[in-house]
């Protein structure tokens, strides 16, 4: 079965806003094909699905930062959200919550996409804790390595080193009487 929507467009509308993994109202719109007033408006019809965990508005400082990366990075491209005066925020659950609300064919097909990408998005989060800690075991054997190796150079520069000049013989007799022998 052909995807409805490649996964890298929806990975691309996943934001990191508070700590959470997060899509915008006017994305998730534009995926369902529906307006983003109308999506508000089956959310406000059905606010008890909608936790704060599952759903908040973004602030207004909020609101530019993510016009700043979304414009930067091309993810919004007809319209800026800089100007909004409200922008609504779906976690994974939120998301989930609007399949109940949204029932259109394609409502259905958009969230199973959606999920998918959450669920890849978290495949590789654990995939590279996986590598980090790989890495870390890496770093600390080098380290050890590396101490061993600096010890094997410092051994060879001193062995490098030409040997200390020996003193000159002193020609000529001792006077201060530490050699005399005595009775």
């Amino acid at each position: 079965m052909k995807e409805l929507i490649p996964m890298e467009r929806v990975e691309n509308k996943i934001y990191v806003i508070r700590g959470k993994k997060v899509m915008l109202d006017r994305d998730l719109a534009q995926l369902y094909q529906v307006p983003t007033l109308r999506l508000n408006e089956q959310v406000k019809r059905n606010i008890d699905r909608f936790h704060k965990d599952f759903m908040f508005s973004l602030t207004r400082q909020e609101i530019l930062n993510i016009s700043q990366i979304a414009i930067c990075s091309g993810k919004i491209t007809l319209q800026t959200i800089k100007h909004s005066k409200n922008v609504n925020v779906f976690t994974e659950q939120g998301i989930a919550m609007l399949s109940g609300i949204l029932h259109s064919p394609r409502a259905i097909q958009v969230n199973i996409a959606i999920m998918r990408a959450f669920i890849r998005l978290r495949q590789i989060v654990a995939s590279n804790k996986d590598l980090a800690n790989k890495v870390k075991e890496l770093e600390k054997g080098y380290s050890k390595h590396e101490i061993e190796i600096s010890t094997v150079f410092k051994v060879l520069k001193k062995l490098m080193e030409p040997p200390p000049p020996k003193p000159a013989k002193r020609i000529g007799f001792i006077v201060d009487g530490s050699n005399r022998k005595h009775p």
